[in-house]
């Protein structure tokens, strides 16, 4: 597909419909930097401009114009994400939901909400929490992340063991579609078998198919007791077995997350908590039980220590009060950030069926030693979602740009054949675009072109993504 550059009489019609002070441009260097990235590795690419809409009406005169004038638009929310969803492959205009940041209504009587989708993540589930309502998905970048960018890849983190993932809470969305034409895609209801399901399509999309502009979420009572567990094992692969056994004992904790030694540590120092560890603990299961009596996660909790005794595990550490609490959780969502700050990186994001994660962790460590590249693996261990820091370690600069997309195809080689796929949450986006033929067959992809092409006749949505 061919774009059209933004023409000076362009710049000014789009301009017009958002206000000027809600552009910005290659010349304001400092306010256009933060546009050009978002967290994935070190990937740069600069828009012609951004533009700052303030609700459905402006993102469809901007559609439209720019469906009609061949202009590609890439969708943004908070530029949290990990797969290059967020960035100007074809230049073009980055629209920004940043405006659309309102909590429009929290319907106690049916435990339903509505938003905009540049509403924090965080924000969200504390206010629905104030009124005795859970919102539970909560990824690791919950404190700065948008609600709209969560859509988009479906996000999970680590309470989705229990609670599932954002697709599990959308009822019903706003969409402005790439012609500029605004709709609806479902309807406010807990049962919809009216056609085809429009929002669960919309979902996981990675902004390819329309821009969202009203979610309509539903709640759950908030369970207002938890117990957090930090269990350290003498061997990785017995904590990766560990996990099915306590599913398989009737167990279903809130979250189960996995960290290997070095993920831990290294979230220890940059974090500075300095924290002794034992030489023989190789791995963590950090896993938190939760409810509405404390009578009963005892209980549950003597069940858990049941199924653990059959592994090599050390002392377990019981968190005492919130502040312990919060600790082990900043230090699992901290990994990320820790590694990062470690050395040049690539972050996959792995998912097979929970009781193949020791052969999953076996195979990626045996991939990185015939590739001389070191990994540091964590994640969601309660969903079989394993994420994996590749860390440049011994390669040289010519094997870690040449060589280590290889071992990476064999990583996901690896998964497809234990039954997994190529990404649990972080979406294809433009990363790993290059092996998503691993993971779906030639009919798949024809049907989900097809797709794209309906909504999308021109292809300016958030072109060069997925496909």
């Amino acid at each position: 597909m061919k774009f059209n550059p933004i023409s000076l009489e362009a710049l000014k019609a789009l301009s017009a419909m958002v206000g000027p002070e809600h552009v910005v441009l290659p010349a304001a260097t400092a306010d256009m930097l933060r546009y050009t990235h978002d967290e994935t590795e070190d990937l740069r690419f600069e828009p012609e401009v951004v533009l700052k809409p303030a609700n459905a009406t402006e993102i469809g005169l901007i559609m439209k114009f720019c469906h009609e004038n061949f202009i590609p638009v890439t969708p943004r929310g908070a530029g949290t994400g990990l797969s290059g969803g967020a960035l100007a492959l074809h230049k073009g205009v980055i629209l920004s939901t940043e405006r659309l940041n309102r909590i429009l209504d929290i319907d106690e009587r049916n435990l339903q909400a509505t938003v905009e989708p540049g509403v924090i993540t965080q924000v969200f589930q504390e206010a629905v929490i104030a009124r005795g309502l859970y919102y539970p998905p909560d990824p690791s970048s919950r404190g700065s992340c948008f609600l709209g960018g969560n859509l988009s890849q479906s996000s999970g983190g680590p309470r989705a063991v229990k609670y599932g993932v954002t697709k599990d809470y959308v009822l019903n969305m706003e969409v402005v579609l790439p012609t500029g034409e605004i709709t609806w895609t479902g309807a406010n209801v807990l049962k919809n078998a009216t056609g085809y399901n429009l929002t669960q399509l919309m979902i996981g999309s990675e902004g390819t198919l329309g821009i969202i502009t009203r979610i309509v979420f539903r709640l759950i009572p908030y369970p207002p007791q938890n117990l957090v567990l930090l269990v350290p094992f003498r061997k990785e692969e017995e904590a990766c077995a560990a996990v099915s056994k306590i599913f398989m004992a009737g167990l279903v904790p809130s979250a189960l997350e996995f960290m290997e030694r070095e993920a831990i540590e290294w979230a220890d120092r940059y974090l500075n908590f300095t924290i002794a560890r034992p030489a023989d603990e190789r791995a963590h299961l950090l896993i938190e039980l939760d409810g509405n009596e404390m009578e009963q996660l005892y209980k549950d909790a003597e069940r858990l220590y049941a199924v653990l005794e059959q592994f090599d595990v050390g002392d377990i550490l019981v968190a005492d009060t919130e502040k312990q609490k919060n600790d082990l959780w900043q230090l699992r969502r901290n990994v990320a950030h820790a590694v990062k700050a470690n050395s040049i990186y690539k972050e996959e994001d792995t998912v097979v069926p929970r009781a193949e994660l020791p052969a999953l962790l076996k195979g990626v460590k045996e991939i990185g030693a015939r590739y001389n590249f070191k990994s540091v693996c964590y994640g969601h261990a309660g969903d079989g979602n394993l994420h994996m820091n590749i860390v440049k370690a011994g390669m040289s600069d010519e094997d870690w740009n040449n060589k280590l997309q290889e071992g990476i195809r064999e990583i996901f080689d690896l998964c497809v054949r234990l039954g997994g796929t190529i990404s649990g949450e972080h979406g294809i986006g433009l990363v790993q675009r290059p092996y998503i033929g691993i993971a779906l067959n030639e009919v798949q992809l024809r049907l989900m072109r097809g797709i794209k092409n309906l909504f999308d006749p021109h292809g300016i949505l958030n072109p060069g993504k997925i496909f």
